[in-house]
């Protein structure tokens, strides 16, 4: 059982799916991918942390058929290594060795039975739509940002993502943040599905459709699980469970005060003063009639500001923000206008758009001094 394929292809797929090949298990056969030698000129390549699995199919000139499970990173590195030309795989499922050759090279490398390798999700028959695949990657790179990176509360390191038939919806908050995009997304749902999905999984998703020439994505949610199919590609991912909490009660009813903003003007702005807001130290933005001065004061390091016009009536307000944050908000909005709602030094903030379809809360930094 044979496959060759161009050795740059073969990289390609081998590093896309080494993305999901464990780094902590005990099992020896989850650092490992499988690779299937399949019917009609077909490979497949595949790869599972037991969170998020990915298979991917690739053309190739094949002979027989027959799996094994190839060491990962070994075999990555291995066809890195090789100079460009076609590369031949060799399967011997007896004595479990992959040989890898390519020019003058010859590689053994010992494999694990295809049969140890966990069985995979297929997309379900019943259940699963497909969705417009620009929506869907778009609102993931909106809102991911904001989900947290902290696993002690799994439930906010995941996205909670609300299909319907003609629109997509997903949150994210990290406690200090919360980031909410609904648009238009045509599918083939019948009923509203709503689901938690963990941030890295909804990330790979959109780096992967980034790549494939796939204007739908089926999706299946099934047993605890979910299964995206874009092209040649399928990734199955758990879902977390436990309860979202309630976003809605945490938008404030109404804001005192709402100032608009050319976006790209306050973001180079924000930019270069965060320069010298370092050590967790605020950046500071302070609203007086007809301007806003943003600053920030690092001891030991610096001081800065800049003044901007701005459309402010009213009395002085001063607010101070993490200046990361502040900035992936800002970043977050698509349109020219960038909105900020504030009521006082001490509520949370809100940036948004021209529309409704984004909205991000930002919770203050108290200032001293």
């Amino acid at each position: 059982m044979r496959i060759t394929c161009s050795r740059d292809l073969l990289l390609e797929n081998l590093q896309a799916v080494l993305k999901t090949v464990s780094t902590k298990s005990t099992m020896p056969v989850l650092s490992g991918i499988r690779l299937e030698i399949k019917a009609g000129q077909k490979a497949e390549l595949a790869s599972t942390d037991m969170e998020l699995s990915l298979r991917l199919t690739m053309e190739v000139k094949a002979e027989g058929e027959g799996a094994l499970v190839a060491p990962g990173r070994l075999m990555t590195d291995v066809v890195r290594s090789l100079p460009a030309g076609e590369v031949t795989l060799e399967m011997d499922e007896k004595e479990q060795v992959l040989e890898v050759s390519c020019g003058t090279a010859d590689f053994h490398l010992n494999c694990l039975p295809a049969a140890d390798f966990p069985r995979l999700p297929e997309m379900p028959e019943d259940g699963s739509f497909e969705i417009d695949s620009a929506p869907l990657v778009s609102t993931i790179n909106t809102v991911a940002r904001a989900a947290s990176r902290d696993e002690t509360r799994p439930v906010l390191t995941g996205i909670l993502v609300k299909f319907s038939k003609e629109k997509l919806k997903m949150v994210a908050t990290d406690s200090y943040r919360l980031s909410v995009r609904e648009t238009g997304a045509e599918s083939t749902l019948k009923d509203k599905k709503e689901v938690i999905v963990p941030r890295a999984s909804l990330e790979e998703l959109a780096r992967i459709c980034g790549h494939a020439d796939s204007e739908k994505i089926s999706v299946g949610i099934m047993d605890g699980q979910i299964i995206f199919s874009a092209g040649s590609v399928i990734l199955t991912s758990r879902l977390i469970e436990g309860q979202f909490p309630n976003y809605q009660q945490l938008l404030p009813d109404e804001f005192k005060h709402e100032i608009k903003m050319d976006r790209d003007e306050l973001q180079e702005a924000v930019s270069r003063i965060s320069l010298m807001a370092q050590k967790n130290a605020p950046l500071r933005m302070k609203f007086t009639p007809g301007e806003l001065t943003i600053a920030a004061q690092t001891p030991q390091v610096g001081e800065a500001k800049e003044i901007m016009p701005v459309a402010f009536q009213g009395e002085e307000v001063e607010i101070g923000f993490n200046p990361e944050f502040l900035r992936e908000g800002i970043d977050s909005v698509s349109e020219e206008q960038v909105a900020l709602r504030i009521i006082s030094p001490l509520r949370p903030g809100l940036i948004k758009g021209e529309g409704d379809d984004f909205l991000y809360l930002i919770m203050p930094v108290r200032l001293t001094g």
